[in-house]
């Protein structure tokens, strides 16, 4: 397995091109996009050269509010090189949303996409910073976002207060590379460079500060366990603003010199069709995106013969799904991976070798490097092998903290340096960890601890059902019912009655959802 690097993301590229610079970096198959690691490493130069023509700093946030275009990926790199902290933002936020994240971050710097699906991305914008209007470019002055100055549009349209994506790269081309090589060079590896919101368990989100360090050796240490070479071709449908984008995919493959071929809005066929096309070997995906892929109606016209890993995570796999990817999309070497994004995110992975029943039954092993243990919920007292407790970690993975939130940051890692996750797992005697469920999810019903997953894993062998989902909803008898989110297959038109029946004798009658609901889908 792979040692630890100490290196910055800047210079991990900066090796990669001079290592292989002919080799495929980055390929968008739908555009005609493709760069080799030569020519990737010098636009992404030329645009970190822009970014500091606008006067950005080593240490000052650059938020970015894009789905997964090329510029998403050139920005990651090259904030990387000037050491301006990537603030990643979700795509279905909305003006509150935004507003907040803008004001906790103290970004200086927004990228954004004119529009997403159905939402004008600079409408919204405009309306929180109404002041951006009679702005001239790199001069906002917003009462609500003192912070913010620059707004950077991807895009053919201009604007008005705005710069286009165009004018930072025509910036960074009449920029010289001292400069920027100074920069590289007073980088460490320990600073921050990535910044990303999470809700976790109470109140607002807050922003989670991973460092090069943290980020780089967690990409090298995943793309080991799936046994990824700069021979491999990455299909990447995850957003870019969730780690499984931007750590587990784009970095991963840099932190060996593979190729990374991204789809910018997921569609399962846009995915099938990319695999085949640019014949990946590697496909990355939560399990909700694997079902669609192979409940599409075109699966069997794709040639797919050329995938042979990826990771499967984000949510928890049920076992079917586990064995159709592997059977039905040849992807025998699929690994699951599990985390969070305190902890940069990975920290168990099941390895390629592994037999089917320790890939579907449990989340992995720890990373090389990584430490987990189970302890009691509340205390750092650990549980006897096969008993269920917290999942806690510690390593070079586990994040700074949270940004400007010192108080959260001392609940999540105690005085030792355990990042306590919240997760409830066992593990077995060589080091295997089954998620049970997440401290703040278990229903109590009537005193009985009822854990979602286990009636989701009984759920899914139903053959009528496609995806399912568990919660706990108030009740004013028991405190809490379970309630069951059903997506039917195409062809089926089941009962809440029907369900019920198939659940009795099979699992406990507490177990049993109480409210069923079918929906067409979940909020992905």
């Amino acid at each position: 397995m792979s040692e630890l690097l100490n290196i910055t993301i800047g210079d991990l590229l900066e090796k990669r091109a001079e290592e292989n610079p002919n080799h495929e970096a980055l390929v968008y198959a739908d555009r005609g996009l493709r760069y080799t690691y030569h020519s990737f490493n010098e636009y992404c130069r030329t645009v970190a050269k822009g970014f500091m023509k606008l006067g950005l700093e080593k240490g000052e946030h650059v938020a970015i509010w894009a789905s997964n275009t090329p510029e998403w990926v050139s920005a990651q790199f090259a904030t990387g090189k000037i050491g301006s902290v990537l603030v990643t933002v979700n795509t279905n936020y909305q003006a509150a949303e935004l507003e907040y994240l803008l004001q906790q971050s103290d970004a200086t710097t927004i990228i954004l996409m004119e529009k997403y699906r159905d939402q004008s991305y600079i409408d919204i914008l405009y309306k929180i910073a109404p002041e951006l209007k009679t702005s001239q470019p790199g001069q906002l002055k917003c009462s609500k976002l003192p912070f913010l100055k620059n707004v950077i549009v991807l895009g053919e349209k201009r604007f008005a207060g705005t710069y286009s994506w165009e004018d930072v790269v025509a910036l960074g081309e009449g920029c010289s590379d001292e400069s920027l090589n100074e920069r590289l060079l007073s980088l460490q590896p320990d600073d921050v460079i990535n910044m990303q919101y999470t809700s976790g368990t109470t109140g607002f989100p807050k922003g989670v500060m991973l460092t090069h360090s943290n980020v780089v050796n967690n990409a090298l240490n995943i793309a080991a366990c799936m046994k990824l070479t700069k021979d491999d071709r990455l299909c990447i449908p995850v957003p870019f603003f969730h780690c499984f984008g931007c750590v587990i995919g784009t970095l991963a493959c840099v932190s060996v010199g593979a190729t990374m071929v991204p789809v910018q809005e997921f569609q399962p066929d846009t995915v099938l069709q990319t695999v085949e096309q640019e014949k990946c070997t590697a496909l990355h995906g939560v399990p909700t995106m694997f079902i669609a892929e192979i409940n599409s109606k075109n699966f069997t016209k794709y040639n797919l013969q050329s995938l042979r890993t990826g990771v499967m995570a984000g949510s928890n796999c049920p076992i079917e799904v586990m064995k159709a990817v592997i059977e039905k999309m040849g992807i025998e070497e699929i690994t699951i991976c599990y985390g969070q994004t305190e902890s940069s995110p990975v920290i168990t992975q099941t390895r390629t070798d592994d037999p089917i029943n320790l890939r579907v039954e449990s989340v992995g092993r720890a990373l090389p490097e990584v430490e987990v243990k189970i302890v009691e919920p509340g205390t750092a007292h650990e549980v006897p092998i096969g008993t269920q407790g917290e999942l806690c970690t510690k390593g070079y993975h586990v994040m700074k903290g949270y940004y400007n939130n010192p108080e959260a940051t001392e609940q999540a890692i105690d005085k030792e340096g355990w990042l306590h996750t919240g997760d409830l797992a066992i593990m077995d005697e060589n080091g295997y960890c089954k998620i049970t469920g997440r401290l703040k999810d278990m229903i109590i019903r009537g005193g009985e601890n009822v854990y979602p997953r286990e009636i989701e894993e009984f759920l899914y062998s139903h053959p009528d059902i496609l995806d399912v989902q568990v919660v706990g909803v108030p009740d004013e008898i028991y405190g809490e019912e379970v309630m069951a989110w059903i997506i039917l297959r195409d062809y089926a038109n089941i009962t809440a009655e029907e369900v019920k029946e198939y659940c009795k004798g099979k699992i406990s009658k507490h177990k049993i959802p109480k409210h069923i609901t079918f929906t067409k889908e979940y909020p992905m």
